[in-house]
C-alpha cells in the first residue's frame, strides 16, 4: 500500500456535532484530573502529539473502503444510542463520543440520513456532558444531514469541530478526554472493519486492518500518561489484549522516490513509501475476535 508522509495529514474525520446548550448531562460527574500531573512516565511534545493524532486512521477512510468493496450497509455493526442518557461520567461520555463519531462516519458514507439524526442527537448530549458543546453547531449539521445533500460540507464542518475540541481539551489540562475520544474512534472503526472482514474476504481490507498495528501503538503513547486513573488503566489492560494479537503482524517499508507537491500555496517535498503488511488468515481472525470482545465490553456501560 502506497502512503504519503505529510505532516498535516487530515486528522480523525469524526462526524461529530452538537449545539451549545445546557443539557441534563451538564451536571454529570466530571472526573477530570490535571493531565500535566499524570504525564509522569513519558513527556510527549505538542508537535509529536499532533503527528500521532494525525496518524490515526480516519473512520471515514475505513468506511469508504468498506463501501468501495461492495459491502451492503448494516445497522448491526453500529453501537446503539438507546442508552446515551445513562452515561454519567466523563470517561463514558468522552469514549462514547468517539464511538458514535466513528459510527456516524459510516452512516454518512452510506447516506443514511434518518439514522444520522439519531447519532447527532446522542453526540449533542455527550458533548454537552463534558462541556464542549460550544464547538458544535447541531442545528446546521442536522439540517445538512437531513437535506440529503451537502455531505462534503457536513464532513468538513464535523472534522473542523473535532479538531477544535481536541485542541481545547489538551490546552485546558483535559487531554485524557481527548485520548478517550481517539480510542473510541479507533476501536469502533476497527470493529466496523473487522465485522466486514469476517463476512467478506478482501485483501485490501485485510491489509488496512493489519496496518492498524501502528495506530494502536500510537494510542498507547497517548493513553499511558493517564494510566494513574483507574478507568484508563483498565482500558489499557483491555487494549493490550488486542495489542498482543497485533504484535504477530509484520509491517515493513520500502522508500520510494520523493515528490514535490503544492499545498495551500506552499511547495514541499513528500516522501513516498510503500508499506508491506504480512497478516495471515489466522492472525486476522484472532484480531476480529479480540476486537469484537473488547469493543462489546467497553460499550456495555
Amino acid at each position: 500500500m502506497i502512503r504519503k508522509s505529510i505532516l498535516f495529514l487530515l486528522s480523525f474525520a469524526l462526524i461529530l456535532s452538537c449545539q451549545s446548550r445546557k443539557g441534563k448531562l451538564a451536571d454529570a460527574e466530571l472526573d477530570i484530573l490535571d493531565s500535566l500531573e499524570l504525564a509522569a512516565d513519558i513527556q510527549i511534545s505538542e508537535e509529536a502529539l499532533d503527528e500521532i493524532v494525525q496518524s490515526v486512521s480516519s473512520p471515514i477512510e475505513m468506511a469508504a473502503l468498506i463501501k468501495e468493496i461492495g459491502t451492503p450497509f448494516s445497522l448491526d455493526y453500529l453501537a446503539t444510542t438507546d442508552y446515551v442518557d445513562r452515561y454519567n461520567t466523563s470517561f463514558q461520555m468522552a469514549y462514547s463520543l468517539g464511538v458514535f463519531g466513528a459510527d456516524l462516519g459510516y452512516l454518512n458514507i452510506y447516506n443514511k440520513n434518518t439514522q444520522i439524526v439519531d447519532y447527532l442527537t446522542a453526540i449533542n448530549k455527550l458533548a454537552d456532558g463534558i462541556r464542549v458543546g460550544q464547538f458544535f453547531d447541531f442545528v446546521t449539521l442536522k439540517r445538512l444531514a437531513t437535506s440529503r445533500e451537502n455531505i462534503d460540507s457536513l464532513m468538513y464542518i464535523s472534522v473542523n469541530s473535532f479538531n477544535n475540541i481536541d485542541s481545547y481539551l489538551r490546552e485546558n489540562n483535559r487531554g485524557h478526554l481527548s485520548a478517550l475520544m481517539m480510542t473510541g474512534v479507533w476501536i469502533e472503526g476497527m470493529f466496523l472493519a473487522t465485522q466486514v472482514a469476517n463476512e467478506t474476504s478482501n485483501p485490501a481490507l485485510s491489509e488496512r486492518i493489519g496496518e492498524q498495528k501502528l495506530n494502536l501503538n500510537n494510542l498507547f503513547l497517548i493513553l499511558n500518561p493517564y494510566k494513574s486513573q483507574q478507568q484508563i488503566a483498565d482500558l489499557l489492560t483491555q487494549m493490550n489484549e488486542i495489542k498482543e494479537v497485533f504484535d504477530q503482524v509484520e509491517i515493513t517499508y520500502e522508500m520510494g522516490e520523493p515528490e514535490t507537491v503544492e499545498k495551500d500555496g506552499m511547495v514541499m517535498i513528500v516522501q513516498n513509501e510503500k508499506s508491506n503488511v504480512q497478516i495471515t488468515d489466522e492472525q486476522l481472525q484472532q484480531i476480529i475476535n479480540k476486537t469484537e470482545e473488547v469493543r462489546n465490553k467497553l460499550i456495555a456501560f
